[in-house]
């Protein structure tokens, strides 16, 4: 009987990795369907193919094609949420914290270029209708509330948080967003390479800081 179980025991573990391995699979293969033209031009047709799993299989674990695409949403924003939840910024200053969470936003954002044409068909196709029930609004106050203490301790100049939240994320995400009409003009650089990455980061966080501080 001990046996059996432990027999029983080991099937039931396979079989849960197999679920969470295909189901991991297929959200890979939806984040580049859904990058490259959105939730109303994807098709679940073409994801299937990608990851030789059935489509009535990719219905079993996500319901609809909605459904996947929330679960991208999600699992694209997991990574910078749990990162921000973790960065201890109400113990820094604003300049220290501001400055540390962009580099927590634009380390993932490397990691995950997709997530930004995502994030644009999402606001172009569905006016931000899954946006709202998305991870991505706790990400957004924190930026708001970095700011918002920055200005009120008088650490950086008077600005309106909300309209500097939007410019920071402007300043940050542009550049995988304009990716396409962008890489026809420095010849011969390799956008996404690690030494281009990096160097749109610092870019990107001088610019902001130097915008917030005190002249």
């Amino acid at each position: 009987m001990a046996r059996r179980a432990k027999a029983e025991k080991s099937l039931n573990v396979k079989q849960v990795r197999d679920a969470e391995a295909t189901q991991a699979l297929i959200l890979a293969a939806a984040q580049e369907e859904f990058a490259q033209h959105g939730l109303t031009a994807a098709r679940t047709e073409a994801i299937a193919a990608k990851t030789g799993v059935a489509k009535s299989m990719i219905y079993y674990y996500f319901k609809d094609k909605e459904g996947l695409y929330q679960a991208v949403l999600e699992r694209s924003h997991s990574n910078l949420l749990q990162t921000t939840l973790q960065l201890d910024l109400a113990h820094l200053s604003p300049e220290a914290a501001l400055e540390k969470f962009l580099t927590a936003l634009l380390n993932c954002v490397s990691h995950n270029p997709k997530l930004p044409m995502i994030m644009f068909h999402e606001a172009v196709q569905n006016q931000g209708q899954y946006y709202k029930r998305s991870s991505s609004l706790s990400i957004d106050r924190t930026l708001v509330e970095i700011l918002e203490r920055g200005t009120a301790t008088g650490a950086f100049r008077q600005l309106d948080p909300f309209q500097s939240a939007i410019n920071i994320m402007g300043t940050c995400l542009f550049y995988f967003i304009g990716m396409g009409n962008i890489k026809h003009y420095p010849q011969g650089k390799r956008l996404l390479s690690k030494a281009m990455l990096e160097q749109h980061s610092q870019e990107a966080i001088a610019l902001i800081l130097a915008g917030v501080r005190k002249v």
